[in-house]
């Protein structure tokens, strides 16, 4: 009897009894001896990842552009990617940081005791896989039916997208300088999605820096842009005679949509629902 009870207690112990191990998108192999329980996100879709999952009671602190949910805000703010607050963090005794690949404190945090782990989605596979491994850091076992409801709303999406807009020519701009949504990136894979045809090539990489003649060159039948960056649009040389400047097919997108937009993770079926309405509105039969 005493045997089988143990048999049944080793088959009931979760599988991170062991403790966790994985390797990071920076190389790094990283060990937790239990799921993590004190969290620190140094990148938004890492911590909207995080609380998705169920798991926002675990954050102790985040980096300053997190802001959603709206609970997260009230969180210690350890700053950004090139001003991140090394001592505040220490302080707040992390079991597990979360870091972008670009995040320059890292080693340092590493050398003061803490467990970094460097993760950042740049394609639609990436969140999907960083979505998984976040399940396994947390010990939270229902990431992938996390993930087939977000694809699950993708979808519903992208077949809302009426059929004139099927392959239209579309110019996102997703910052300012010009710097553009190219097919590589989670964004040029949405468009792709969508069934419109993006103007920047994809040799250009995932989020390239394009000359605004090419852009005039390319002529554009929609146009997609932060609010920040409208202002002016069609006052920039030669603008005033693409035809998406001409017939109005500008589609802004509010501040609050663009973090949306900018995020890949859980929330990329909302941005899906936002772009495809975008063209709704735009190429309505």
């Amino acid at each position: 009897m005493k045997a089988l009870v143990a048999l049944l207690l080793c088959i009931a112990l979760p599988t991170w009894s062991a403790g966790i191990e994985l390797r990071d998108d920076l190389g790094h192999t990283s060990r937790l001896a239990a799921p993590a329980r004190r969290v620190v996100s140094l990148l938004p879709s890492l911590t909207e990842s995080v609380c998705a999952l169920g798991a926002c009671d675990r954050l102790v602190g985040v980096d300053r552009y997190s802001n959603h949910p709206k609970q997260v805000k009230a969180l210690p703010e350890v700053g950004g990617i090139d001003d991140t607050h090394v001592e505040q963090i220490v302080a707040l005794k992390p079991d597990l940081v979360l870091a972008a690949t670009s995040t320059r404190v890292t080693d340092r945090l590493r050398a003061l005791g803490l467990t970094v782990v460097s993760l950042e989605p740049r394609s639609h596979a990436d969140a999907q896989r960083v979505l998984g491994l976040l399940g396994r850091l947390l010990g939270v076992p229902d990431a992938e039916a996390l993930w087939q409801r977000t694809e699950a709303g993708a979808a519903a999406a992208v077949a809302s997208v009426p059929p004139a807009a099927r392959g239209v020519r579309v110019y996102w701009e997703v910052s300012s300088g010009l710097y553009a949504a190219g097919p590589p990136s989670f964004m040029g894979e949405l468009l792709t999605r969508l069934g419109v045809a993006n103007i920047v090539p994809a040799s250009l990489g995932p989020f390239p820096k394009i000359n605004p003649e090419f852009v005039v060159q390319q002529n554009p039948a929609l146009i997609l842009v932060g609010a920040r960056n409208a202002e002016g649009l069609a006052q920039r040389p030669g603008w005033a005679q693409i035809d998406a400047v001409r017939t109005g097919r500008i589609c802004t997108f509010s501040n609050e949509e663009g973090d949306v937009l900018a995020r890949p993770g859980p929330r990329m079926a909302e941005a899906a629902q936002i772009v495809a309405r975008c063209l709704k509105e735009k190429f309505a039969s």
